[in-house]
């Protein structure tokens, strides 16, 4: 079928591709024309405009746009005022589930369907597929599920779960949720337990990394150890992470992944340990708030990733002075190394 991509970035340049590879015929627009340009070598029909990407298509259109979530309203502003009744927008970014409700009762006049699918996949959907949790109408979600059936996986990416019926979306990796904003609310919570996962095996795998303090002339920890013959170990990260992906019951692909990065980079030089969000943590423990849902591992990790971006050093330095105040324990002044530490 005839689709109009809009953003052409990391996800939604190899969603393309993968959708013509699929056989369906893409018309391409990004603000940087240089991804359109680099998408017709693939197939795509180019267009410099929103105006000419919708002319392009044949009623009733399909437009799906890919873009950061803070600009999604000035996207559909510009194509509601090009799109006509019968067509469907698909907003499949990481969007705030909220926004979508409002979105769909804005458009429904008009007769334009919005249907919201949370896309799981990242730069590797291209040969993998996509995860895809949509949300909207029936309708809509029927008209666009041709594009879904070929972004998917297939039921072949997960072995059958034992007694379950064999056939359905899930098994081919795409589902209908619910109504507006289900599909991003899903997708919300799925990066959630993201962060958490990611944050358990980051943890892990540093308490490994740590587990040598007892041979080491000099250590962080300001608290001697009581044992120092017990932390000798110098372990090899990257066969931990190989050997954990064979039989462990922590086997993932965000291990798999692990393993790859720690293969070519075992002390991880490369990275300075700042850790972004792209807001589905936050909204999901608002939600978490909202509906009195305890959610104690998630909103570790999001706080974990706010503190790798220098946010709690105020906090910290507050801990420090508090210290001193109370106990004379005088720790490391601005500019200084740290001083020896006692406990309180």
């Amino acid at each position: 079928m005839q689709v109009g991509m809009v953003g052409l970035g990391r996800m939604g340049g190899n969603m393309a591709r993968r959708l013509m590879q699929g056989g369906h015929d893409c018309f391409v627009y990004d603000i940087d024309a240089r991804a359109a340009l680099e998408l017709a070598q693939h197939g795509a029909t180019p267009c410099a405009s929103l105006s000419e990407l919708v002319a392009s298509l044949a009623p009733p259109r399909a437009v799906w746009i890919m873009v950061p979530a803070p600009v999604v309203d000035a996207v559909l502003d510009d194509l509601a005022a090009l799109l006509q009744a019968g067509d469907v927008v698909v907003d499949g970014g990481n969007t705030f589930w909220k926004h979508d409700v409002r979105r769909a009762a804005q458009l429904a006049p008009q007769g334009i369907v919005y249907v919201d699918v949370g896309t799981s996949g990242g730069v590797r959907g291209l040969q993998r597929g996509y995860c895809l949790m949509a949300g909207g109408t029936r309708e809509g979600f029927e008209r666009i599920e041709p594009l879904l059936q070929t972004l998917a996986p297939g039921s072949d990416a997960a072995a059958p779960t034992p007694g379950r019926s064999p056939g359905g979306m899930a098994e081919q990796g795409y589902l209908h949720c619910g109504p507006a904003g289900a599909g991003h609310f899903v997708k919300m919570v799925h990066n959630a337990i993201e962060y958490g996962i990611m944050a358990a095996y980051a943890e892990g795998f540093n308490l490994l990394h740590q587990a040598g303090q007892g041979g080491a002339s000099s250590s962080h920890n300001a608290v001697a150890l009581d044992s120092p013959q017990a932390y000798r170990y110098d372990f090899d990260l990257a066969e931990i992470a190989e050997l954990w992906r064979r039989g462990s019951v922590i086997g993932s692909w965000l291990l798999d992944l692990t393993a790859q990065a720690l293969h070519g980079d075992p002390g991880l030089q490369r990275y300075t340990g700042t850790v972004f969000d792209s807001g589905e943590g936050r909204w999901a423990l608002g939600a978490a708030v909202e509906l009195g849902v305890p959610a104690p591992v998630l909103a570790a990790s999001l706080f974990n990733r706010f503190e790798s971006r220098d946010a709690g050093v105020f906090a910290m330095k507050t801990l420090s002075a508090m210290r001193e105040q109370f106990g004379g324990h005088l720790e490391a002044e601005a500019n200084e190394p740290p001083h020896e530490g006692t406990n309180s």
